[in-house]
């Protein structure tokens, strides 16, 4: 079993949604442990930390329930990247309609006590926000270049852009995210 475990390990996401599709399923298992960290790390930028785990969760039991009609078009993490997004875009809708407000007020941040000082906290509150006022085409390489940890090359690739262009999108959405900032 420990063969099995590790061969499921090393394979890459195409083999492991095949052998997914052919009943294997501890091949979602690997999935999931292989792209956990960036999907949970993307939720915590622009989602609530009280409420980060919960989408996370839903993020994985839909591509669980949709994974077998993915038809490898794209890449799977690209794939598992729209998915989260849009599960944190119907996150916000169901918030919306039940009129709760989007996001924590800042006098709840010196409540919070998550092993994270209030002024982080804060902090975390005041760039989620101005995250959200950005264009959708700054926040999504924001969180590329921050949350995922991807390279300008592979920002680029990604998006299907030259690299400069790539990097000439980033510092006008840094300079866009600091003005919100500094509002």
């Amino acid at each position: 079993m420990q063969n099995t475990s590790t061969a499921l390990q090393d394979a890459s996401d195409e083999v492991l949604i095949q052998k997914f599709s052919d009943g294997v399923k501890e091949a979602f298992d690997a999935l999931y442990f292989r792209h956990l960290p960036s999907v949970y790390k993307r939720v915590r930028y622009v989602v609530p930390e009280s409420d980060v785990e919960d989408v996370t969760q839903e993020i994985f039991i839909a591509a669980l329930k949709s994974l077998p009609s993915f038809r490898g078009e794209a890449k799977f993490g690209t794939w598992l990247r729209t998915l989260t997004n849009h599960k944190v875009a119907e996150f916000y809708r169901r918030r919306t309609r039940k009129q709760e407000p989007i996001l924590a007020p800042l006098s709840d941040a010196a409540a919070q006590v998550t092993g994270s000082t209030s002024q982080s906290l804060e902090e975390r509150i005041y760039l989620q926000r101005a995250l959200q006022d950005l264009p959708e085409n700054y926040r999504e390489i924001l969180l590329l270049r921050f949350a995922e940890d991807m390279q300008f090359n592979e920002i680029a690739e990604l998006t299907n852009q030259n690299l400069e262009a790539t990097k000439s999108l980033f510092r006008r959405a840094v300079s866009a995210l600091r003005t919100h900032l500094e509002k």
